[in-house]
């Protein structure tokens, strides 16, 4: 029986861990359920699972320090930057991560990779692009390779002229044509931020290059990464999108067990891949500069997004605003060393200052 501690078990890849736990009862069981704000739903889930710690992180309540003494895997599921406090306490814990909040690379890449080398602790992905990599890997992060394929769906307004782009709604950019996710990265996978996060993510996860890592658009959202060898080899993923797949597999590897459907292959039909829209779409290429950049570039980056996505989501700014928020802080913040998870925490309150004050004018 192998037990979870699940950190944000109430957001949307909470709710599939608990999908997959739920429906293999005889395989997993949690030790603890976290989530940030919903104590109804965490008190809905302790009923069912009885885990031996509850923490809901609502009034700024301290994270208990044996979150994480039980578990066989910390699965940190939580959004945002809070996500990197979680990763690094279950890696000085010397627990395997299932790492499914890409913040915790993004941002802390450097300290969450020493971190995990310093317990000897490992680190599994779940991003459904990473897990791809991993699987054609051979289910190892440290496997030779020439290239890294990233493949986007391209969102919602993959086919919208960039003029038009002002007047979407909050309500159209949430309309995800193949996966159905959380408002936050939902947002972001339509500005192609969250393509450039993974970019960041594949330097820390494979010890790439950025000159070995490409991302291409795949509106069928079918192959999810593809590793490219020397011999000029390529091996793909390939499956219909359903996260229940990554999850379980960050939890079971490397064995596998009955999931999700079985693609069907004389109706999948045509396969397609086009080049990234980087001028339509800048996030992307903020995000690719930011890791370029590195240390708390990157951290900048994803503190001024939190802020921007936030007030697109409230009306308060449109859709290219988002872009030119992130952009101007990256401008206004000076770059300094990622040396602690203070200097991380510093930089984010900077930048999420100086996105409030370009879109409000405070």
């Amino acid at each position: 029986m192998l037990k979870i501690a699940l950190i944000g078990c109430t957001g949307s890849i909470g709710r599939g861990v608990v999908d997959v736990v739920r429906r293999n009862r005889d395989l997993f069981s949690f030790s603890a359920l976290a989530c940030g704000n919903d104590e109804e739903g965490l008190r809905a889930l302790e009923g069912e699972f009885a885990p031996k710690i509850s923490y809901c992180a609502k009034n700024g309540a301290p994270m208990p320090e044996d979150l994480f003494a039980d578990c066989d895997v910390a699965f940190i599921a939580a959004g945002g930057f809070i996500g990197l406090s979680y990763t690094l306490a279950a890696l000085r814990a010397k627990k395997r991560v299932a790492l499914a909040n890409k913040e915790s690379l993004v941002v802390g890449g450097q300290l969450v990779t020493r971190e995990a080398e310093a317990a000897g602790a490992e680190i599994v992905p779940v991003d459904s692009e990473h897990s791809a990599i991993f699987q054609a890997l051979g289910m190892r992060r440290e496997g030779k390779f020439s290239r890294l394929v990233l493949t986007a769906s391209g969102g919602p307004f993959l086919h919208m002229e960039k003029e038009k782009l002002a007047r979407v709604t909050a309500k159209e950019t949430l309309r995800h044509p193949t996966w159905k996710m959380g408002a936050k990265v939902t947002v972001d996978s339509a500005t192609l931020l969250n393509k450039g996060y993974e970019i960041i993510e594949a330097k820390w996860l494979y010890g790439a290059q950025f000159g070995q890592i490409e991302a291409v658009v795949h509106p069928e959202s079918i192959v999810h990464s593809i590793v490219c060898f020397e011999d000029g080899a390529a091996i793909a993923q390939l499956g219909y999108p359903d996260m229940r797949v990554p999850i379980q597999l960050a939890l079971t590897y490397p064995e596998r067990f009955p999931c999700a459907p079985q693609l069907d292959f004389e109706r999948l039909g045509a396969l397609h891949f086009l080049p990234l829209p980087r001028d339509k779409f800048p996030c992307f290429g903020l995000a690719v500069e930011a890791g370029r950049r590195g240390g708390t570039c990157p951290a900048v980056l994803n503190g001024a997004a939190e802020v921007a996505v936030q007030a697109f989501l409230a009306g308060s700014i449109t859709f290219p605003q988002i872009a030119e928020t992130i952009e101007d802080a990256l401008c206004r913040i000076p770059r300094a060393e990622a040396e602690s998870y203070a200097a991380l925490a510093e930089a984010d309150a900077l930048a999420r200052r100086a996105a409030a004050t370009h879109i409000y004018g405070k």
